[in-house]
């Protein structure tokens, strides 16, 4: 049933108390907590507790697993990049020059990280295999 002049959800944020306009969602500080966010800051967490164990382990599987280790951690570093990378065109579209400037940064070194990783992990593999 449609309530007459009622035209559905509001596409502002509901006003607080004071006639201010609130912020929609979750929030850490000024950070806005997104699915894409959490699961990226799940799986560096989780792909550098694995390295760190690799690290740790003191047997004939020691290299394997940090090859491994290093291996997602470079697919991590690449999936940052590729999340700066649209998160720069997103911000350079809706005008906001010095944060679409610090996301391409991040985006960099980002790649940057992974292609170190990932040669890492090529060369533990060689030594390995040798």
């Amino acid at each position: 049933m449609r309530l007459p002049g009622f035209r559905g959800r509001s596409q502002v944020s509901p006003r607080n108390a004071d006639g201010s306009r609130g912020i929609a969602g979750l929030h850490l500080g000024r950070v806005r907590i997104t699915p894409t966010r959490t699961t990226l800051a799940i799986a560096l967490v989780g792909s550098l507790l694995f390295v760190g164990y690799a690290v740790t382990v003191r047997d004939a599987s020691q290299i394997p697993l940090l090859a491994t280790g290093a291996g997602i951690l470079g697919i991590v570093f690449v999936a940052l990049a590729l999340a700066a990378a649209v998160s720069t065109y997103r911000e350079a579209s809706a005008g906001r020059a010095g944060r679409a400037m610090l996301m391409a940064l991040g985006g960099g070194v980002a790649a940057l990280l992974a292609a170190g990783v990932f040669s890492g992990a090529v060369i533990l593999a060689m030594l390995w295999r040798s």
